[in-house]
């Protein structure tokens, strides 16, 4: 029998329903409330979506967020400060994410390819030696200098635009006669010119008499070289006093240096004021040249009588000391000048060998016009508690060069030499990236009625001695020269700096540009660039030029407007993070450097080619 069914009656179906509408009662929201409610879970999701979101979709996933985000407050009628005020915040945030994760790349980039051996001897190395302290010399600052307080020091480092590093740095002196040298020193010193100390030679010169060991980073023509120059004589002299230097012995100090002219500039340099020294009564310092090119004789001749201070070229000193002609046995005093440049042009491995020589600590100084984070953290591995005195930032350009930019095309480069000639008088450095670009500049000119001298790698050292000399003789009004003649060398008076060639480096450039403008006189530097440069290098020199306040060309300014925001982030965050601390260019980071992309591409090369080799030597 079937169930009777339920008779459902009109009054209990409206109750039922009316009880339902209880239950589901809801507190009433206003509108407005409703609408912001909503529009931060939008923005909430479009957050969390943008933290999780990898870097390559991450920009236009936000954007779309945004839009949807800005479409949705339309609709409701949320005003626009609220909805500038939400997505400021957004902004904000992200873009403290993207800086952060860049420094964290940056930083992970640095550490992959800094060195990891050291930069000592291998025997050092072999038995864990390890210097804790500098080395003792009887010199001390002035009792008076030595009275003032710390505050005094800050303000004169303060005033000359000196940075320095390091623990228990030495007062600045602002003169010759505090620094103790003897009268015939500032006689000579007068007789050139130098009446005052320069800002890198107030800080650096009483390091280096103190004993400390030290990196020094100004720009071009600054007076660096006088900085090792004297107190190496200074320790010579008093060496000598003592005990005067037997047959066979020394050098006490030794300067190594990446080019031949500069070598020879060191030592006319040093010549010069041994010459004022030797006049006044002191004992005779023996001096000599090793370079390539140069006959061994009249250095071993020299070293046979006991020489106090050598100057050389890596190469040539290390096949003088495998062959013994020459013992660091004494040694205690070793610069390195353009270290940088010296370590990026191969010579790392012959420095290590050199290191491998010395029987005792010695002081170590290192200088450069450009000096990129990635080498002094490696520099530093050498030196016991470091001085690093920095005037400007490494790797800026003179203040005192007049930099202009022009654009030609490559086949008109030659005949607008001619044209930039015009801009002063003699004399005038021309750099080429190419020796054969460098004999053709040097023939045009020469078919011009122009007196022109040329050096490059391919001239024998007679002839490149011969062409230096000319000109600075004035015998010639123009030398063109590749990037030998750019690194440290002091001719006196260049009117004008002309690149024929962007080199590919911007470092290169900056020691161009650096050989005119020099000891606070005025110079001028032209360059040439085309569609042929690389816009990396292109970026750098933009950013170079902005640094120095110099017009900077309407072609240069539209370059790399995509990744400025970034770029000028990070560096106005951080004054110590500009550019890139890979290769020092400021229009790029390291990862974005092409420079070590180079190097990285090279490394791989090899690691390939040795794969291949070994392999194939397997089968046979």
């Amino acid at each position: 029998m079937s169930a009777q069914p339920i008779k459902r009656y009109r009054r209990e179906e409206s109750k039922s329903s009316e009880d339902e509408d209880d239950d589901n009662y809801e507190v009433y929201v206003p509108v407005r409330e409703r609408k912001k409610h909503k529009l931060k879970q939008i923005l909430k999701i479009s957050q969390d979506e943008d933290d999780s979101a990898s870097q390559s979709g991450h920009e236009r996933e936000s954007n779309a967020q945004e839009e949807d985000v800005q479409e949705l407050a339309r609709k409701n009628n949320i005003s626009l400060l609220d909805q500038h005020t939400e997505l400021k915040k957004i902004a904000e945030a992200r873009k403290e994410s993207e800086l952060e994760k860049q420094r964290r790349e940056e930083k992970r980039l640095l550490e992959a390819v800094a060195e990891k051996r050291a930069l000592m001897g291998v025997s050092e190395l072999a038995r864990g030696v390890q210097y804790e302290e500098p080395v003792v010399t009887a010199w001390k600052p002035p009792k008076r200098i030595l009275a003032m307080d710390e505050k005094r020091h800050e303000r004169v480092r303060k005033k000359y635009k000196i940075l320095v590093e390091g623990d228990d740095v030495p007062p600045p002196l602002k003169s010759f006669a505090d620094m103790k040298f003897p009268a015939c020193i500032i006689k000579a010193l007068a007789k050139k010119g130098i009446h005052r100390p320069s800002p890198i030679q107030m800080q650096g010169i009483p390091a280096a008499l103190k004993g400390r060991d030290m990196i020094g980073i100004a720009f071009t023509g600054s007076g660096k070289s006088m900085v090792f120059i004297l107190p190496i004589i200074m320790f010579c002299l008093e060496q000598e006093k003592k005990l005067p230097f037997t047959a066979n012995e020394g050098p006490y100090g030794l300067i190594i240096v990446p080019s031949r002219e500069l070598a020879k500039q060191i030592k006319e340099n040093i010549d010069y004021i041994l010459k004022f020294v030797e006049a006044d009564g002191f004992p005779e310092l023996r001096t000599c040249l090793a370079i390539g090119g140069e006959p061994v004789a009249a250095t071993t001749q020299v070293i046979k009588k006991g020489v106090h201070i050598m100057v050389c070229t890596p190469g040539r000193l290390i096949d003088m000391l495998d062959k013994k002609m020459v013992l660091l046995d004494v040694c205690r005093y070793l610069v390195m000048d353009e270290a940088d440049r010296m370590i990026d042009m191969g010579f790392e491995e012959d420095v290590r060998t050199i290191y491998s020589y010395f029987k005792a600590q010695r002081q170590t100084l290192l200088f450069s016009a450009t000096m990129p984070k990635k080498i002094q953290n490696f520099a530093r591995s050498a030196l016991v508690k470091p001085v690093t005195v920095n005037v400007g930032r490494a790797g800026a350009a003179s203040m005192c060069v007049t930099q202009e930019v022009d654009y030609v095309k490559q086949e008109a480069k030659v005949t607008h030499i001619l044209t930039c000639l015009n801009k002063t008088s003699p004399p005038v450095l021309i750099f080429a990236e190419k020796k054969q670009d460098v004999d053709l500049i040097q023939e045009y000119l020469l078919l011009k009625g122009v007196t022109a001298a040329a050096i490059h790698g391919g001239k024998d050292q007679e002839e490149r001695s011969a062409a230096v000399q000319a000109f600075q003789r004035g015998d010639k009004d123009v030398l063109v020269a590749t990037d030998v003649a750019s690194k440290g060398l002091d001719f006196p008076g260049i009117q004008h700096v002309i690149n024929y060639d962007m080199p590919d480096d911007i470092e290169n450039y900056v020691h161009r540009i650096g050989r005119t403008g020099r000891s606070g006189q005025l110079g001028v530097a032209t360059t040439f660039i085309n569609k042929a440069n690389d816009e990396s290098v292109l970026l750098d020199l933009k950013h170079l030029l902005i640094e120095a306040n110099q017009k900077v060309p309407a072609f240069l300014i539209m370059l790399g407007n995509g990744e400025e925001d970034l770029l000028m982030s990070l560096e106005a965050s951080n004054v110590d993070e500009r550019g890139c601390s890979y290769c020092g260019g400021l229009g790029h980071r390291i990862t974005a450097c092409p420079r070590l992309e180079a190097m990285q591409n090279k490394q791989a090369a090899g690691i390939g080619r040795k794969d291949y080799l070994a392999a194939n030597a397997a089968d046979y």
